[in-house]
């Protein structure tokens, strides 16, 4: 690989968030870009964890460690009823406890574990379906500068 390919190919991560541009009518709400640090629901950058349905966003969402979450700090997520939880887990797939896991499987409330980037596209494309899908995001804590 020549130098100059390398140096384009190693772009900061700024640089790598992903456009998504899908969007119905029928919901209110949508993922437009996803970054490592920061997601975009339709025009608003949010750069802290929160909570997505179709109709509803739940800021401030007390959760910015997988490791950390418990079936308490899944509750938020459960009182929207959804029939299916994409938990996004930062810029990279992490479980949560088995506990957690429970809380939603015990009440018949599919869960899937995945990266942001991959828990935006799958939203998008689950509630331009109608399916009852509730998004939780986990983002890292803003780095004081």
């Amino acid at each position: 690989m020549a130098a100059m390919d390398f140096a384009r190919d190693r772009a900061r991560p700024s640089e790598l968030a992903m456009q998504l541009n899908v969007h119905s009518p029928d919901t209110a709400y949508f993922v437009r870009r996803c970054a490592e640090d920061s997601i975009t629901v339709v025009d608003r950058e949010l750069r802290a964890s929160f909570v997505l349905a179709a109709d509803r966003l739940l800021e401030g969402w007390d959760a910015s460690d997988v490791s950390a979450l418990t079936p308490a700090s899944v509750e938020p997520i459960l009182s929207l009823s959804p029939e299916v939880v994409l938990l996004g887990t930062g810029a990279r797939q992490q479980f949560p406890s088995q506990a957690v896991l429970a809380a939603f499987l015990t009440r018949g409330i599919g869960v899937e574990v995945m990266d942001n980037a991959a828990a935006a596209r799958t939203f998008n494309v689950l509630a331009q379906e109608g399916r009852k899908v509730v998004a939780a995001f986990v983002l890292p804590p803003a780095v004081r500068r």
